[in-house]
């Protein structure tokens, strides 16, 4: 027996909800594989803590792929057994994003020990890395307008004189300009790039935060709704 009245509006709303649960599955997923990339290739960071992130991103992402199929699934066909599924795996992934939170906010000093020890690894490494490496060192330093890891005067073993500076430190970067110019504040950036990237990180971890709470209370609507369309469904069980 199909569920009538207000039911079938919930209904729609836990197909609804699912399928925002897809998207954001899925979307975590994408993020997840970005920022691992991000992390190994383009900013060379290769503390295996630094990967936990977008590892429990793409993890969440996936499972929240396909629970929402048992949602949509159960929804659509009114499966008393699916939509209970549904709700228990959604419970305990809201279970698990919370210890998730509570363990970030908890580590969360161990960010500036992970980013200033990459950081140091790769400017350790710059003069006898590849020329993809260097090129990545390099957009680190021009996108963040920064040098060195705690400031310009890092690069002194750069060249024999100790003055000078990658041409990516400048704050007008052209072929040369780093010679001789490295505690010019004019012409080079002093700022390391240790503190730049921190602040970077933190500056858009607030958008990750809002992001978690807009679907951490997606996801609690769907439990209620679900839970009420089970009722539904086991009232129409018992009618029947």
């Amino acid at each position: 027996m199909s569920v009538t009245g207000g039911m079938k509006c919930v209904k729609y709303l836990v197909f609804f909800f699912n399928f925002i649960f897809w998207l954001c599955g899925l979307a975590l997923i994408v993020v997840g594989i970005m920022v691992q990339v991000s992390l190994n290739k383009t900013l060379k960071i290769t503390d295996p803590t630094a990967s936990a992130a977008p590892i429990i991103l793409i993890g969440v992402g996936v499972v929240i792929f396909f629970i929402s199929f048992f949602g949509c699934c159960g929804a659509f066909k009114e499966n008393h057994c699916m939509v209970t599924t549904f709700a228990v795996l959604l419970s305990l992934i809201v279970i698990v994003e919370i210890a998730a939170a509570i363990v970030g906010y908890v580590f969360r000093n161990k960010l500036s020990t992970i980013v200033h020890d990459s950081v140091t690894e790769m400017i350790s490494k710059y003069e006898n890395g590849t020329p993809e490496f260097k090129e990545a060192v390099d957009n680190l330093q021009h996108n963040l307008k920064c040098c060195g890891v705690n400031g310009s005067s890092d690069w002194k073993n750069f060249t024999s004189k100790g003055n000078s500076v990658p041409d990516s430190c400048c704050k007008n970067d052209t072929k040369g300009c780093g010679i001789g110019t490295m505690t010019d504040s004019d012409k080079v950036y002093q700022q390391g790039c240790s503190a730049a990237m921190e602040t970077f990180l933190k500056n858009n971890i607030l958008w990750v935060i809002v992001a978690a709470v807009v679907i951490a209370i997606l996801q609690l609507l769907g439990i209620v709704f679900a839970c009420c369309l089970i009722k539904g469904i086991r009232d129409g069980y018992e009618v029947m």
